[in-house]
């Protein structure tokens, strides 16, 4: 028995269970490229399949929309991919178990890929009918997402002819997304010869920190690891006498670190110690509300001969992370509550012969990301380090005039009783990759409620499912008359 048979609405559920079957994880795109080539064959629909293994599928209007400004649906194909320690599924190879629970759809022991599978099989079941009223449509469906929009980077966006696209690859049917952050990451090094040094070595770490997400977490007052790393630093070297060995914190640009190492050789064990103690301390019952899991420890070795940074490479690191900009910068002036530009220090490392500095940055305004990252280009040129800013993505910059929030607007006030939250992000979408190339881009971004994506725990509201569908039709609806 099919899980989709009795779900509404089922031709969505219908393909949303077709394409579960297909090994689908960032980087192994060909398969479900190829069912969707197959899906416009059958159904007599001129498709075009790229290099990067981009499907885009065109229809033409109906109903009275054939004459209409053609409009985009888009998702991407791709999906995270994390299961149980006991799951034995082969994500290269194996398709997910899907189950319901209650008003949810799940997959056994599997990320269940809704983000963004649910937004595939909704525009394939549109791409499907011959009796839904819509103008022409471009299906555009991205690969590699996931892993930093590479596939929606990649598509020649000369084969489109609209303007104007929805893009289903939001988790809230009572919102719609008008904006997103775009970004880059930018990594310092800090070239040094070590030193020899004889003293007794000290482990500081600084444990049980938040962290999160460095796009939806930037604002809520979350403790950066390697910020605090350098504020115990610093104040321990204007009170006794320490050589550096290595500091090191975090693993991710896009993640706020969560635990950091300092390990020191001295001469005054027992002072630096006292001192590090005292401080820590202070700094626990400083940030005891926002950190309460907060937890440090102090570990002395042996004494010895060690390799450390030069003096003058200490004083440097010093200031790096004393004084680096860090969280968010500016907040926007359009949309309440938006931060607009903000930047993370996410991997601090020591190597052999260098120390790494590893920031990602974000901005919903094009022109304040160039100039965040001009100004650690500065700030790190003045700190006599190697610098190189890459992975960049463009933002989708707010657009007061779009009639497609309107239109969703109307539509979802009619269906629901009241008005959603219309609603920028400090994360990025592909919607910025098709509003960097598309002059006069008018876009939106819905989608039904989805919980704990790229986890375990992945659920689908199937209700919210038929509710964003109904709507979706709706709005089709309408786009044929403008």
């Amino acid at each position: 028995m099919r899980i989709s048979r009795g779900l509404a609405p089922e031709r969505v559920f219908h393909y949303f269970e077709e394409i579960s079957a297909i090994p689908r994880g960032s980087g192994n795109m060909e398969k479900i490229a190829q069912y969707c080539m197959d899906f416009a064959k059958k159904h007599s629909l001129k498709a075009i399949k790229d290099d990067a293994d981009n499907v885009i599928i065109f229809k033409d209007g109906s109903c009275g929309g054939e004459n209409a400004e053609p409009l985009i649906l888009q998702g991407h194909l791709d999906m995270v991919c994390q299961k149980t320690a006991d799951c034995e599924i082969d994500f290269l190879k194996d398709g997910l178990e899907l189950y319901i629970d209650g008003d949810f759809l799940k997959a056994k022991g599997t990320t269940l890929g809704a983000d963004n599978g649910i937004a595939v099989a909704m525009i394939l079941s549109v791409l499907e009918s011959d009796n839904i009223p819509h103008p022409p449509i471009e299906a555009v469906f991205t690969t590699d997402e996931e892993i930093g929009l590479i596939g929606a980077g990649k598509l020649d966006k000369s084969l489109l002819k609209s303007k104007r696209m929805i893009n289903l690859d939001s988790e809230q049917i009572s919102t719609v997304t008008v904006s997103c952050a775009g970004g880059s990451d930018f990594r310092a090094s800090m070239p040094f010869e070590r030193e020899k040094a004889f003293g007794t070595k000290l482990t500081v770490l600084l444990n049980g920190l938040k962290g999160g997400h460095s796009g939806d977490k930037i604002n809520s007052g979350r403790v950066n690891s390697d910020i605090l790393a350098g504020r115990v630093l610093n104040y321990l070297n204007s009170r006794c006498n320490l050589e550096v060995i290595s500091v090191n914190g975090g693993d991710k640009g896009n993640a706020i670190p969560v635990c950091s190492e300092l390990v020191l050789c001295t001469n005054e064990p027992e002072l630096l110690k006292a001192e590090a103690e005292k401080y820590i301390n202070i700094i626990k019952e400083e940030i005891a509300f926002r950190e309460p899991d907060f937890t440090f420890g102090i570990i002395a070795s042996g004494a010895g001969e060690y390799e450390v940074l030069p003096e003058e490479v200490k004083e440097r690191l010093i200031f790096i992370l004393t004084c680096i900009p860090n969280g968010v910068m500016e907040m926007s002036a359009e949309i309440k509550g938006l931060v607009e530009t903000s930047l993370n220090l996410g991997v601090l490392e020591t190597k052999a012969d260098k120390i790494i500095f590893h920031s990602a940055l974000r901005s919903n305004k094009k022109t304040a990301l160039s100039y965040l990252e001009e100004r650690l280009k500065v700030f790190y040129k003045n700190a006599s380090c190697d610098i190189e800013a890459f992975g960049h993505y463009p933002p989708w910059e707010y657009n007061a005039n779009s009639k497609l929030v309107e239109v969703y607007k109307k539509c979802f006030s009619e269906q629901f009783g009241y008005e959603p939250e219309v609603k920028a992000i400090h994360a990025g979408l592909e919607c910025g990759v098709f509003a960097d190339a598309i002059n006069g881009f008018d876009c939106i971004s819905v989608g039904p409620e989805a919980y704990d994506i790229h986890t375990v725990n992945e659920r689908l509201s199937i209700s919210s499912t038929e509710s964003t569908y109904k709507l979706l039709l709706k709005i089709l609806e309408v786009a044929k008359n403008m």
